[in-house]
């Protein structure tokens, strides 16, 4: 059998992708690891020549795109139309297309990940979103598929990636929401599959915990979905064991449900979002949230992709993006 890059990888017990890597010269990898990866190829009597995809006469300059949604809810979220708009400016730029699906389901998302890589349709592929023990970026490195994320992963290495700082954002956020008196303040975070929503959590603890205050587990509410249902089912769960001073949503169509419930029952509480989305300051009140700049983080995602696709030499593998808390009516 004719040997493969998994080989080496495994020989040299680094990923697919680190020997993808080596070969191609990358300048992120250390001395280090590239003879290691080198003394296997040695061995294996290996030839790059399966590197062929990346030759410019095989590129179909399209990136394709998986969008962790259904069709029917992409519009209710409109972080996902500007973060594709930010994909979309920089592929332009560079005379790239974009081919996308929507994925229901992590399942799905792989499905279409493994349609894109086997069809050839693709030079590399564009990620959304990024999860605990994520099928996608689990595959795409094992084929040692170009590809970038949306979200930091927890391998930070050997993958390309674009997230914000969401530890630091909310514990900003919430540290503001101390200083203007509170002390009873709720949480109503997204599925922790999400690494996102685990580091907005943690964010969340931490300015507590620094400022001696204590961490109420029944203020803290895990939403099924990101959703204006879910978080108002979420804050009526809150409500029911104690009414706080301050409640953190950690995506605006959580806080457009809280802050309904909080008008059904005429209850003044300060609330909090995350995205800024355009509705947000048409709330009533305006609500107050974290901009998460997702056009940015889109824009950056394209440019390091294609910039991995051309061969130009790039020293990082990723991009924070920096956020802003926008004030609104809802924690006056």
């Amino acid at each position: 059998m004719a040997i493969t890059i998994k080989d080496v990888a495994r020989l040299a017990n680094v990923s697919p992708s680190t020997v993808s890597r080596v070969i191609s010269q990358s300048p992120r990898i250390s001395d280090a690891t590239k003879k290691l990866v080198y003394s296997a190829m040695d061995e294996l009597k290996y030839k790059p020549n399966a590197i062929a995809r990346n030759l410019a006469n095989a590129s179909t300059k399209t990136l394709g795109l998986i969008i962790p949604n259904q069709d029917e809810n992409l519009f209710k979220n409109p972080f996902f139309i500007q973060a594709m708009r930010g994909i979309s400016i920089y592929a332009q730029k560079k005379n790239y297309k974009i081919m996308f699906n929507y994925g229901a389901s992590p399942e799905d998302e792989l499905n279409f990940v493994h349609e894109f890589v086997n069809s050839k349709w693709v030079d590399g592929i564009i990620l959304l979103t990024a999860y605990e023990n994520d099928l996608c970026i689990a595959y795409l490195s094992e084929e040692a598929f170009p590809f970038v994320v949306v979200g930091r992963p927890y391998n930070i290495h050997d993958i390309m990636w674009v997230d914000n700082d969401n530890f630091q954002a909310t514990y900003n956020l919430v540290n503001t929401l101390i200083q203007k008196g509170c002390q009873d303040i709720a949480f109503i975070g997204g599925p922790q599959k999400y690494i996102f929503s685990k580091d907005r959590l943690e964010g969340y603890k931490r300015a507590l915990e620094l400022r001696n205050l204590t961490v109420n587990d029944d203020l803290i509410i895990e939403a099924k979905d990101f959703t204006e249902d879910d978080g108002y089912q979420s804050m009526a769960k809150i409500c029911a064991i104690k009414i706080p001073q301050a409640v953190v949503t950690t995506d605006d169509l959580l806080g457009f449900g809280v802050l309904k419930y909080l008008r059904e029952h005429d209850l003044k509480v300060k609330v909090t979002g995350f995205n800024n989305i355009p509705l947000s300051e048409y709330q009533n009140p305006a609500l107050t949230s974290v901009d998460i700049r997702a056009e940015d983080l889109g824009y950056n995602a394209a440019k390091l992709l294609i910039k991995a696709l051309e061969g130009v030499e790039n020293t990082v593998n990723h991009y924070i993006v920096g956020t802003e808390l926008v004030e609104r009516d809802s924690t006056i």
